[in-house]
């Protein structure tokens, strides 16, 4: 079975993130570049998530069985945004920053190879292929709309808990 649309444009955003904080990682200090490339993914970062928790985590928290692992994915979701705010906060290319550029990164790919290992399976097992090109076609909707806001509105500003 060939996997839905959806799981494959989510993987793929994944693999766009890796890539950028790979490159993050490579680069060191306050440079120009790395400080462009940090934005760039911070703006990747929060449409992505804020366009998956409105296409797939709505209907999975509606879902009994998909419930607990949206939950999940959407605290962690939070997580980071806050690890993004709190960098934001301090000075680019410090130590500290380092710091938690190194933690927000180990955060964050835990949290996609979860959500590429557990989450995406369990989903395409529960949910039928109409749901799921509905939830594909409401994830490309929002996702350029979601860039918009996170341009306007830096992480770490949401006061949820």
């Amino acid at each position: 079975m060939t996997q839905a649309q959806i799981y494959r444009e989510l993987k793929a955003d994944h693999d766009k993130q890796r890539q950028m904080l790979k490159q993050l990682g490579e680069l060191q200090g306050a440079s120009g570049e790395r400080q462009s490339l940090f934005e760039s993914f911070r703006l990747e970062l929060q449409s992505h998530a804020a366009a998956e928790e409105e296409a797939l985590y709505s209907v999975m928290l509606a879902d009994p069985e998909l419930r607990d692992d949206a939950r999940h994915s959407v605290a962690e979701h939070k997580e980071v945004d806050d690890l993004l705010g709190e960098m934001m906060a301090i000075e680019f290319g410090s130590d500290e920053w380092e710091q938690k550029f190194d933690h927000m990164r180990h955060r964050y790919e835990h949290h996609i190879d979860e959500e590429e290992e557990d989450m995406f399976p369990a989903a395409e097992a529960e949910l039928d292929d109409e749901v799921e090109a509905k939830i594909a076609a409401t994830y490309e909707e929002r996702k350029p709309k979601e860039l918009e806001i996170a341009r306007e509105n830096p992480p770490g500003g949401d006061e949820r808990d």
